[in-house]
């Protein structure tokens, strides 16, 4: 993507469909005169004289315990520099986002324009009766420093300077791993931070709290190595200072054990690395471009242990892994502070978090086989869904024991029930879809690419890297959507009725012949389909010319599943192919079956359609709990309606004991655990938190889908076609850009598992 598309994208994406990105939401019924009575006058006085007698009520009656303050000054905005307050208020927006996605803390971002110390303290201190914590954004050093400790001596509610901390306990974390793999001890290695500033003066701290000496510290700036002889050193610089007779990096790094960069990209040198000691530490974090290559480093160094600051290679130190989860360990028990403790019991969880099994939902999102701990696992993934259950319940332990927590923990296990239930963790299917995706990308046909929506689509799956596009249709056409568009990308463009494919066209066509010339075929009648986009795509995946294949944006369903159906046809041992649609709901995804194709399926179908769509929920991830619904109750009724799904469930059962499904069941009772486990106490459901539902026709699935997606707002992927030969999918008619994005990444997960399945088999032969 060129920068200044990138540019357009950013702003259009910051503009609209509303400036910003983050809003209020009430949390409380506000729609009758009473409820109204009750949110303010008269009713709000009750809770004001509550907290007018006893002032820690302001937690018990309002949100303070869940809201963040995210501040800044803009004077140290990460690659921006000295911005100022209106221009960073973006980035602190986007910090409240990830509070909120990440650990549903509310982060209320709040610009000052105060560059004065006393002035930015005082400021800060007028307001905090609105907020249970500070968390300091992009304040330049050394003034970061100064107003850190002052907030944190002067208020007793908890503050932290991320761009400081952050950094440092993630880095932290990582390095203990990596001291232990490098069976290395803190107290030996000698240690090179390369930059001085807030984030590598806090790391070093960290790193000295957990046994790193003093004497083994070599750090830099820009001047070099900051010696002790050194005139004009702020208290900080100081602090670190070597009584070495040496300048430069390259004399610092000769026979040192660990890197820190902190600094600028391309410092360290292929030589610098060549002279480091035996299993080198290297942790080059300067973004976007790190201090040296990954490639190049491990090129380099054959036995480095490597982590940089960029998504694209392993180990990546990202402070999200660190403030959602520290701040809200912090607000449960509305801690007077963050002090040095609850940081290193962070660390100490991350680190342990990294030795422990990695769920199968993390190695699928990174497509890994398996993630285990050594040189290219030594920090925890951002998907990883223990992050909630584990961090924080470390930083409430640790605030409790030092003594700074005012509401003790009692019951641990219901604290963590309540934050996996916080932390939406299940509700990632899209941001997991894509990473996934652009792991192994795939040749993606788009058989309607002369439309503006799908072009566009096509265009953010290769910017992205989700896919490579194959776009079908006139040729010029699709040039002048690209030029449009600024979509100058050298990607494959087929027009199926143009002469120039006229030899890929009569091939294919004889092969649609041969294949369904029992069926009614003939080689007329396969030479003008082979013009028609749907069966020219389609047979570029039968013939492995392409990967995976999207269409059905501009046409109706059944006219683009005929040609799908007629040349790809039935997996193997698959009666009867079926869509499942993944639902993002508030509760979780859901995943819902069929969707879209068999209208009023019987027993055997119901079950084989169960599951196969057993089996989309755990490839992405899930482990999936079903329900196979009916207007009855386990036996409430004989009508053959809820008998067949009754019948499908017998089915299930005898051939997939292991499987957690049960039925025929209502719908309400198989979304509330709790009404299931008071009622039907025997069911495989029973108190489960239900993630999959299974219709007793496309009637009931399409209509319910439909309806909470256009009532509830809910984000629909899907639907996904299961049980053809191929990776193909079949959109709805008129899907958003959005959606096209997503099924296309579908496509390419299913092109992967494919493609695993057969390297599998080949392998067992």
């Amino acid at each position: 993507m060129s920068k200044e598309k990138q540019r357009r994208e950013a702003l259009l994406y910051h503009a609209k469909p509303q400036p910003g990105k983050i809003k209020i939401v009430p949390t409380k019924p506000y729609s009758t005169q009473r409820d109204l009575a009750l949110a303010y006058s008269p009713g709000v006085a009750e809770p004001c004289l509550a907290i007018e007698k006893n002032k820690d009520d302001v937690y018990k009656y309002t949100a303070k315990g869940n809201i963040v303050a995210i501040i800044s000054n803009g004077t140290a905005v990460l690659g921006l520099g000295n911005i100022g307050p209106e221009a960073s208020k973006p980035v602190m927006e986007g910090k409240s986002l990830l509070f909120k996605i990440f650990s549903d803390i509310d982060g209320i971002d709040i610009e000052l324009d105060a560059t004065d110390v006393d002035k930015f303290v005082e400021t800060v201190k007028a307001i905090a009766p609105t907020f249970g914590g500070i968390n300091l954004e992009d304040i330049k050093a050394p003034e970061a420093f100064e107003i850190e400790r002052r907030l944190k001596e002067e208020l007793d509610i908890p503050v932290m300077h991320d761009d400081q901390h952050g950094t440092a306990i993630i880095s932290a974390a990582a390095l203990l791993n990596a001291l232990e793999i490098a069976n290395k001890k803190i107290e030996e290695v000698k240690i090179v931070v390369s930059g001085a500033g807030a984030a590598a003066v806090s790391c070093t701290r960290l790193y000295k709290a957990f046994g790193a000496r003093s004497e083994n510290i070599v750090m830099l700036d820009s001047k070099g190595v900051i010696r002790s002889d050194r005139e004009n050193l702020t208290s900080q610089k100081k602090e670190f200072a070597s009584d070495r007779k040496i300048d430069t990096l390259e004399e610092a790094m000769k026979d040192s054990d660990v890197f820190i960069g902190l600094s600028i990209a391309n410092v360290v040198t292929p030589e610098m690395l060549t002279s480091m000691a035996e299993s080198p530490i290297v942790f080059a974090m300067a973004n976007p471009d790190p201090e040296i290559e990954y490639d190049l480093a491990c090129k380099t160094r054959k036995d480095i242990i490597m982590a940089t600051g960029r998504s694209d290679h392993p180990n990546q130190v990202n402070n999200v892994l660190g403030f959602p989860f520290i701040f809200r360990g912090a607000l449960d028990v509305r801690a007077t502070k963050i002090n040095e403790e609850m940081k290193m019991a962070a660390v100490r969880a991350l680190a342990e978090l990294t030795r422990e099994p990695v769920p199968e939902q993390v190695n699928i999102a990174y497509d890994a086989t398996r993630l285990t701990f050594g040189g290219k696992y030594i920090i925890p993934k951002p998907f990883d869904p223990r992050l909630i259950t584990k961090i924080p319940p470390a930083v409430a332990k640790a605030a409790m024991e030092s003594g700074v927590a005012r509401l003790p923990i009692q019951d641990w296990d219901r604290y963590e029930e309540e934050l996996y239930l916080r932390s939406g963790n299940d509700n990632k299917v899209v941001r997991l879809l894509h990473n996934r995706a652009k792991v192994n990308p795939k040749r993606i046909v788009f058989a309607e690419a002369e439309l503006l929506d799908v072009m566009k689509a096509a265009q953010i799956v290769y910017d992205e890297g989700i896919a490579t596009p194959i776009l079908l249709g006139d040729k010029q056409t699709i040039e002048n959507l690209k030029k449009e568009l600024d979509f100058d990308a050298e990607v494959p463009i087929i027009d199926p009725r143009s002469d120039e494919f006229s030899e890929i066209r009569s091939k294919y066509a004889l092969r649609l012949w041969e294949l369904r010339k029992r069926k009614g075929e003939t080689k007329y009648s396969a030479r003008v389909n082979m013009g028609k986009r749907n069966y020219f795509g389609a047979m570029m995946l039968k013939e492995g010319d392409a990967d995976g294949m999207i269409s059905g944006y501009s046409r109706a369903y059944p006219k683009v599943l005929r040609p799908v159906f007629e040349v790809l046809g039935r997996a193997k041992n698959v009666k009867n192919a079926s869509t499942v649609n993944i639902m993002i709901t508030d509760r979780g995804p859901l995943f819902l079956a069929d969707t879209s194709i068999n209208i009023d399926p019987n027993a055997e179908e119901l079950a084989e359609i169960a599951q196969m769509t057993a089996n989309v929920a755990k490839t992405f991830g899930f482990k999936p709990v079903m329900a196979l619904l009916s207007y009855a109750n386990f036996g409430s009724s004989s009508h053959p309606n809820a008998r067949k799904v009754r019948e499908a469930v017998q089915i299930l059962h005898e051939r997939n004991p292991e499987l957690v499904v049960d039925g025929e069941i209502q719908t309400d009772f198989a979304l509330d655990p709790e009404l299931s486990n008071n009622n039907f106490p025997f069911s495989k459901i029973s108190g489960k938190k239900v993630n999959t539902l299974v219709f007793p026709n496309l009637e009931s699935a399409n209509i319910t889908y439909k309806l909470l997606k256009g009532l509830n707002n809910a984000d629909s992927v899907g639907p996904i076609m299961v049980g053809l030969t191929r990776a193909a999918h079949i959109l709805q008619l008129g899907a958003s850009v959005d959606e096209m994005v997503n099924m296309a990444a579908v496509a390419v997960i299913d092109a992967q598992e494919r493609e695993k399945r057969k390297k599998a088999k080949m392998q067992g032969k």
